[in-house]
């Protein structure tokens, strides 16, 4: 009789021990908003198919800076507030944001510029505090040079925009590579929305004939902006992202982002499954994608070369 009243009492124990396991948060940092940033929901789509559902198994709470820097800070400082068990910074900004907003919850990068050289991580193979995640490295600057002459062969003066809130390797690249190719570059620094037209007054006052754009925020959040300024001054300009091609801009060359997320989700995994981040080594994204923008091409007068169009993974029409 005993066995049989104790069996009883822990049968409604157990049930509501299962019914109030906790359910794991996840904070998510993003750069625009959750219409405008179209590669971070493939962190939703990948842990869905990991098997995480949100709203379910798994909670995520979404924080966008909506296109400024200086909102990165107090997004990541209320996600510690909430005690998530994780953080995800899709930008480079938002993880050292992340960073400084603490050293003890696990942060997965998105896709970042160069974390060693941040102080992000010790080192890929071993990152060694609490970050890891997909890494974007910045040698494909010479390429994107190279692609915006083979696009536009008259090109030898470039101007390029740069997001001074951004780390300087992906200007330092740049430059370095436009000494290898004989090139003459002036750097524009745009650090809000209203510095974009006076940039572009000036770009035409040099006879700049090309333009390639650095990864940061504000380019991303003014990418149509941009490429309808490009095109009223007849400027072919290269991006690092899809999304601007797509918005409007000549080319782009740079990591499939949406990729680079889908890999971070492998992370999440990992450590909702007890893995340190310290233990994980860092990946480098490794899918690269060229866009080419026809209707631009056309408005700018230029005949891309069918080589270059063979190439293109995409080829907007």
């Amino acid at each position: 009789m005993v066995a049989v009243t104790d069996a009883l009492l822990a049968a409604p124990a157990a049930a509501e021990a299962q019914q109030t396991r906790k359910v794991p948060r996840v904070g998510v940092l993003g750069g625009q908003s959750l219409e405008t940033s179209p590669p971070i929901l493939a962190l939703r789509e990948r842990l869905s198919e990991l098997g995480y559902v949100e709203g379910g198994n798994i909670a995520i709470e979404w924080r966008w800076a909506q296109g400024k820097d200086e909102r990165y800070s107090d997004l990541a400082a209320e996600l510690v507030k909430l005690k998530v068990d994780i953080i995800v910074a899709a930008t480079t900004t938002g993880a050292q944001a992340a960073q400084k907003a603490t050293r003890t919850i696990p942060i997965v990068m998105g896709f970042v510029s160069d974390p060693v050289a941040l102080g992000l991580v010790a080192n890929l193979a071993r990152p060694g505090g609490n970050i890891t995640g997909v890494a974007v490295q910045p040698e494909m600057a010479g390429k994107r040079l190279q692609l915006l002459r083979e696009a536009a062969p008259t090109v030898t003066r470039i101007s390029v925009l740069s997001d001074p809130s951004q780390p300087g390797t992906d200007l330092r690249e740049t430059e370095a590579a436009a000494r290898a190719l004989g090139v003459q570059l002036q750097v524009w620094k745009v650090r809000s929305g209203g510095d974009l037209d006076p940039a572009f007054t000036a770009i035409a006052r040099t006879h700049a004939v090309g333009i390639i754009i650095l990864p940061g925020t504000t380019p991303f959040a003014y990418r149509a902006h941009i490429a309808r300024l490009a095109v009223k001054h007849h400027l072919p300009t290269l991006a690092w992202a899809r999304a601007l091609a797509e918005a409007g801009c000549l080319m782009s060359y740079g990591a499939n982002l949406s990729d680079a997320v889908r890999r971070a989700a492998y992370f999440v995994d990992k450590i909702l499954k007890g893995a340190k981040p310290a233990d994980l080594p860092v990946e480098q994204a490794a899918t690269f994608e060229l866009a080419i923008n026809m209707k631009t091409a056309k408005a700018l007068g230029l005949t891309i070369p069918p080589s270059l169009l063979q190439r293109a993974d995409q080829v907007i029409e």
